[in-house]
């Protein structure tokens, strides 16, 4: 199996996450979610946020080499999700008209209820779900629609509808834990996107 990272083979930390996720995910032991106990196969992939655009390659060039060897990956980017559910209600031009007129606060209210994550979000990801046969299922966007939409809350309502295949979360950030306040997913580094616990580091899985 081929683990060459063409576009990043300037920067080893990239090449070496390429690498590290490309055995990973090819690993029977991954795509028969061995080691988890009890847990949902859900997997953080964080990275500094500098290294996003490098880490949107890595992406597409997992994909390609994954699909390769017979493993077919479902992508759902956050955004661009965000961008189709405006637009299948019709209310996408609305929206941006009225960001002008308002201020931030408003807007992030508006946004959240219109793509609030157990009622519109997760269904959606449900249905791309069920349109496509797929062995893993990749998560990015999730910069681009902080805050309306936020991990947290998308991994929480997805445990009941994503349990069936593996789930990595594509994250610019750091998912740290501690023995006194447990896990949580810090975007950016700096903004702390709220305490969840069911995910492993994607970096710390061993096969």
């Amino acid at each position: 199996m081929a683990t060459t990272l063409t576009a990043e083979a300037a920067n080893p930390g990239i090449a070496q996450k390429y690498d590290h996720l490309l055995k990973v995910i090819s690993s029977k032991r991954f795509l028969t979610m061995q080691g988890l106990g009890n847990e949902v196969p859900f997997f953080i992939c964080p990275f500094p946020p500098e290294e996003i655009v490098a880490m949107n390659r890595v992406q597409k060039q997992l994909a390609s080499a994954l699909e390769k060897n017979g493993i077919q990956i479902l992508e759902v980017n956050l955004y661009d999700l965000a961008i189709e559910l405006l637009q299948k209600r019709n209310i996408l031009e609305r929206v941006m008209a009225t960001e002008k007129s308002v201020g931030k606060d408003q807007l992030l209210e508006l946004l959240q209820g219109i793509l609030d994550s157990e009622n519109h979000l997760i269904p959606a990801i449900a249905e791309k779900m069920a349109a496509e046969n797929f062995d893993v299922m990749f998560l990015t966007g999730v910069g681009e629609v902080f805050p309306y939409i936020r991990s947290h809350n998308v991994l929480n309502n997805l445990q009941s509808t994503a349990k069936e295949k593996p789930t990595i979360l594509f994250f610019p950030g750091s998912y740290t834990f501690s023995i006194g306040e447990g896990s949580s997913l810090d975007l950016f580094g700096k903004l702390r996107d709220d305490k969840y616990y069911r995910a492993f580091d994607i970096f710390n899985y061993d096969i």
